[in-house]
C-alpha cells in the first residue's frame, strides 16, 4: 500500500513537472509570437506611411486639381488593397501562432 503511494505521488509529481515544462514552453512561444507580431505592424506601418508620403508628394507637384483628385483617388484605392493584404497577413499569422499553442498544449506537431 505505501508503495502505491509512494507510485501514485511520483506519477502526480512527473505530471505536474510535464505540465509545467509544457506551460512555460507555450509562454515563451507567445512572447516570440507577440513579438514577430508587433514587428509585422511596425513594418506595415512604416510601408503605410512610405506610400502616403509619395502620394503627399505626387499631389505638391500636381498640374491641377484634376490630378490631385486622380492621386487621391489611386492612393485611396492602393491604401484599401493594402489594409485587405495586411489584415489577412496579420490574422494568419495569429491563426498559425494559435494553432503552434495549441499544438505545444496538446503535444501535436
Amino acid at each position: 500500500m505505501a508503495d502505491e503511494m509512494k507510485h501514485a505521488a511520483e506519477a502526480i509529481r512527473e505530471h505536474a513537472k510535464t505540465t509545467a515544462d509544457t506551460m512555460k514552453a507555450s509562454a515563451e512561444r507567445m512572447a516570440e509570437s507577440g513579438s514577430a507580431l508587433s514587428l509585422k505592424l511596425i513594418e506595415q506601418a512604416e510601408l503605410n506611411m512610405k506610400e502616403a508620403f509619395a502620394a503627399i508628394r505626387a499631389a505638391a507637384s500636381a498640374r491641377d486639381v484634376s490630378d490631385v483628385m486622380q492621386i487621391q483617388g489611386d492612393f485611396l484605392r492602393a491604401q484599401s488593397s493594402r489594409t485587405i493584404d495586411q489584415a489577412r497577413e496579420i490574422g494568419e499569422m495569429i491563426t498559425e501562432f494559435g494553432r503552434d499553442a495549441v499544438g505545444k498544449m496538446t503535444h501535436r506537431p
